[in-house]
C-alpha cells in the first residue's frame, strides 16, 4: 500500500485527506453488483485504515440490525411486526454477509420499506379527510424508541391519524392565536387550513421519496455498518462528498448555518459565523427547522419527511432572496423566522479582540471561532499569525490581562493550535499524536519565546471541540490559564481521513463510488490523558441552558474509549498567579449571582420538557402546557437587562489597512460588541482577570496541580 498524504487539519468535522492505491488486491473488476463491491471496499478500508478496527462477529452483526432498522424507520410509522420478525433471521448473520460481500438483509428491508410507503401512500389522504376534534380528550406518546411496531395496518392507520392529529393542531393552534387577534376566519376553518397544509407536505413528501434511488438507500445501509467503527467514520456517496467539500470550505451562499438529521427531524448544528442567521441573532444550536417557504404567502413545506439534502436545497438560495422557516425553538416554543439569504465569508471566521477598560486597568479579549489555514501557503492569513498579531497589538494597549474566547470553536488546524500554545508557554510539547498501529508522536513548541506570560482566562462551552480542547488542555496542563465555561468540553480526541474509494481500485466500471471518512488517530495531552469522551474539565463551571441536555461526544452511539498514555516530559513548575483564591472568589460570585441562578433553573426546565414525551391533542391542555411553558421562559428575560460594569470597545488593530470595511462590516462589529456588554461569562471572566491581578504573587506554592 502506498500512502501520499496531501494536507492535514482536525476540526468538528476533522479532515486528513489521504489518497492512495492499493496493488495486488483480490476485488474483480468484474464484480456484478456495485453494492456488492462497495461492502467489500468500505470493510478492506476500515480493516487496514481504521484505528481501531472491529471484529467483525455475532455482536457486530446485532448492532448494524439494529441501527439499520431505525435508520429507515426510527419513528415506526411504516415497519409491522410482522416485518420485523421476517427480518430478525438476519440479526446474527449480517457479519457471515458482510465477509462475503452478500447484501440480502438489505435487500429484504428495502423492498419492503417500499411496499410499506407505498401503502401509507395510499391511505393517509382517507386519515385527512375527516375533520380532527381537538375538544376530546387524548394524547400521543412521542417515545419511539419505546414504542412498539404496529400489528397491523389498521393499527399503522390509529398511529399516524394521531401523528398527523398532532402536527394539525401545531397548525391549528398557530393559526387560531392570530385569528383571535385579527378575527378573519372561523375555528372550522382553521382546522380546514390546518388538514390542507399537512396533506400538501404529504405529496411534497412521497414525490421527494419516489425520487430516492436505490444507492440512497444502501448509502444508509453502509452507514449502519461504518458507524459501528466510531460515530465519524461515514461512507460519503458523491453528493455527500459535495456537501463535506463545501462545509470544509468554509465559504457558503445561503442561511448560514449547518443541518443534521436526528430522529427525523431538520436540526441547527452549527450556527456560521457571519452569515445571516448569527448576523441577525435568529436562530440557536438545537433549533429545529419545521417548515420552509420561499414567500410569506406561500404554504410552508413540511421538511421532516424529506432527505437533509432536499431540505437543504429548499433552505438555502441566491443571496438577497428571503426564506421562511417554522422553527421549533430549544425550549419548545414554535415560530417563523424570515431570513434573507447572503455568502458567508470567510473573514468573519477570523480572530478578532476587544479592549475591555474598568476604572484602573485596560484588558484585551480575542475571540477566535476557528483554527483556520490556508494549507497552499502557511505564511498567508491563519489563526496562529492573527493570534500573535492580536496579542502585540493588545500589549501595545498596555493590557494587563487577557481572555481567550474559544466557545463554539469547532476545531481546525493543528499546527496552528501548537504555535498558538508556544505564545502563552517557553517551550516543551502541547499534544500528543498516537496513530494506526500504535505509532506515537510528540508536537512541540520549539521557540522559547513567550508572547503573552500574564493572567490568560479561557472561554469554552459544550461545542469547544478538538483543537479547542487541544490548545486548552495543553494551557491547563501546564498551569498557565484557568478555563471557564461548561463542565466539559465537546469530547472529540480523534482524527478522521478522507479516503476516495474511487483510488481503492482500477478497473473500475461502476461510476463514482463515493469516499469513507475514516479514524486514524487519537490525540492525548501532554499528561497522557487523552481528550477522548472527557474533554477538558473547566476549572470554573458556568451555568447554561445546555447543562442537564446530552450533548458530546460521550452521548454518540459507539464512540472511542477513554484512554491514557505515558506523559511527555514538560515542566509546569512555573506557578506565577493565585489560580485557588480566584477560583474560589468565582466560584462565591456564581452561587450568588441571580441571574446564573435563572440559567440553571432554565436549563433544568428545558431538560424536563425534552424527557416529557407525552403531548395532549386536547386544543385546550395544549395550550395551557405551552401558555405554563411561556410562563417559565419569560422568566429568563431578565437576564436580557444584564449589563457589564466593563467597557468594551473594538481593537482597532482589527481593521486590516488595505480593507475597505463596509456599514455591514461596521455594523457586525458594533453587534458583537454589544454582545460582550451583554455576556455575562465574559463579564465573569473580567472578574476572575481582576482577581489574578489583585493576587498575583501570593500563595504561589499553593499552585500545584490545581486540575
Amino acid at each position: 500500500m502506498f500512502l501520499r498524504i496531501l494536507g492535514f487539519i482536525i476540526s468538528g468535522i476533522i479532515s486528513l485527506v489521504i489518497y492512495f492505491e492499493i496493488s495486488n488486491v483480490n476485488f474483480s473488476s468484474d464484480e456484478p453488483n456495485k453494492d456488492r463491491l462497495l461492502v467489500d471496499l468500505v470493510s478492506y478500508v476500515l480493516d487496514k485504515l481504521h484505528y481501531d478496527p472491529q471484529i467483525i462477529n455475532d455482536d457486530f452483526s446485532i448492532k448494524v440490525y439494529d441501527d439499520f432498522i431505525d435508520a429507515v424507520d426510527s419513528q415506526k410509522r411504516f415497519l409491522l411486526k410482522s416485518d420485523i420478525e421476517l427480518f430478525s433471521q438476519f440479526r446474527l448473520s449480517i457479519d457471515d454477509q458482510i465477509n462475503s460481500s452478500d447484501i440480502a438483509f438489505f435487500n429484504i428491508v428495502y423492498e419492503t420499506l417500499i411496499t410499506r410507503i407505498d401503502e401509507v401512500e395510499s391511505f393517509y389522504s382517507e386519515i385527512l379527510e375527516d375533520p380532527f376534534n381537538f375538544q376530546i380528550n387524548e394524547e400521543i406518546n412521542l417515545d419511539y424508541e419505546n414504542l412498539d411496531y404496529a400489528s397491523n395496518l389498521a393499527e399503522l392507520k390509529r398511529i399516524w391519524r394521531k401523528r398527523l392529529k398532532l402536527s394539525a393542531l401545531d397548525g391549528y393552534a398557530s393559526k387560531k392565536e392570530i385569528k383571535d387577534q385579527e378575527e378573519v376566519i372561523s375555528e372550522e376553518e382553521i382546522e380546514i387550513e390546518s388538514r390542507t397544509a399537512i396533506s400538501e407536505n404529504l405529496k411534497d413528501f412521497f414525490q421527494f421519496n419516489s425520487e430516492l434511488e436505490r444507492s440512497d438507500w444502501f448509502s444508509l445501509y453502509l452507514n449502519s455498518i461504518v458507524t459501528q467503527f466510531d460515530p465519524h467514520t461515514s461512507y460519503l456517496a458523491p453528493e455527500a462528498k459535495e456537501v463535506f467539500d463545501q462545509n470544509i470550505s468554509g465559504k457558503f451562499q445561503g442561511i448560514g448555518a449547518r443541518l443534521f438529521k436526528r430522529n427525523q427531524q431538520v436540526e441547527i448544528s452549527e450556527i456560521i459565523i457571519g452569515g445571516p442567521v448569527w448576523r441577525d441573532n435568529l436562530l440557536n444550536v438545537g433549533d429545529i427547522i419545521i417548515a420552509v417557504a420561499q414567500s410569506a404567502d406561500e404554504e410552508p413545506t413540511e421538511i421532516s419527511l424529506m432527505k437533509l439534502t432536499d431540505a437543504t436545497d429548499l433552505i438555502k438560495g441566491e443571496k438577497g432572496t428571503n426564506v421562511f422557516l417554522t422553527i421549533k425553538r430549544v425550549d419548545g416554543g414554535i415560530e417563523q423566522v424570515e431570513i434573507t439569504r447572503d455568502i458567508v465569508e470567510l473573514e468573519e471566521t477570523y480572530a478578532k479582540s476587544s479592549i475591555i477598560k474598568d476604572d484602573s486597568n485596560v484588558y484585551g479579549l480575542i475571540n477566535l471561532p476557528r483554527f483556520y489555514v490556508d494549507f497552499n501557503d502557511y505564511g498567508e492569513r491563519n489563526a496562529a499569525s492573527d493570534i500573535k498579531k492580536e496579542i502585540l497589538e493588545l500589549k501595545n494597549k498596555n493590557i494587563n490581562g487577557l481572555i481567550l474566547d474559544l466557545r463554539n470553536n469547532g476545531g481546525g488546524s493543528l499546527k496552528t493550535v501548537v504555535d498558538i500554545t508556544g505564545f502563552f508557554i517557553e517551550k516543551g510539547p502541547v499534544v500528543q499524536v498516537k496513530s494506526i498501529g500504535g505509532r506515537k508522536e510528540i508536537l512541540k513548541d520549539n521557540d522559547p519565546s513567550i508572547i503573552w506570560d500574564g493572567p490568560l482566562v479561557i472561554l469554552v462551552n459544550e461545542f469547544s471541540a478538538s483543537a479547542s480542547e487541544i490548545l486548552a488542555a495543553a494551557l491547563q496542563d501546564y498551569n498557565r490559564a484557568i478555563i471557564l465555561g461548561s463542565k466539559q468540553t465537546y469530547g472529540k480526541g480523534t482524527v478522521q481521513n478522507v479516503v476516495d474509494l474511487n483510488n481503492v481500485i482500477s478497473g473500475n466500471t461502476y461510476g463514482d463510488l463515493g469516499s469513507l471518512k475514516i479514524t486514524t488517530d487519537k490525540f492525548y495531552r501532554v499528561n497522557g490523558g487523552s481528550t477522548q469522551l472527557e474533554g477538558v474539565k473547566s476549572d470554573l463551571i458556568f451555568p447554561n441552558r445546555y447543562s442537564y441536555i446530552d450533548i458530546g461526544e460521550k452521548d454518540l452511539e459507539n464512540p472511542l474509549s477513554w484512554d491514557k498514555i505515558d506523559p511527555a516530559r514538560y515542566d509546569n513548575s512555573v506557578k506565577v498567579f493565585n489560580y485557588a483564591q480566584a477560583i474560589s472568589n468565582s466560584k462565591e460570585r456564581i452561587g450568588q449571582n441571580e441571574y446564573f441562578t435563572i440559567i440553571d433553573q432554565h436549563a433544568k426546565l428545558i431538560k424536563s420538557k425534552q424527557d416529557d414525551k407525552t403531548i395532549s391533542l386536547n386544543y385546550n391542555s395544549y395550550k395551557e402546557d405551552q401558555a405554563e411553558f411561556k410562563l417559565q421562559t419569560d422568566k429568563l428575560k431578565v437576564i436580557e437587562d444584564f449589563n457589564s460594569p466593563y467597557l468594551f470597545e473594538w481593537n482597532d488593530s482589527n481593521l486590516d489597512v488595505n480593507t475597505s470595511y463596509n456599514d455591514d462590516m461596521k455594523e457586525k462589529r458594533d453587534r458583537w460588541i454589544k454582545s460582550l456588554q451583554k455576556d455575562i461569562y465574559v463579564n465573569e471572566a473580567m472578574n476572575l482577570l481582576k482577581d489574578l491581578l489583585s493576587f498575583e504573587g501570593n500563595d504561589i506554592l499553593s499552585q500545584i496541580n490545581i486540575n
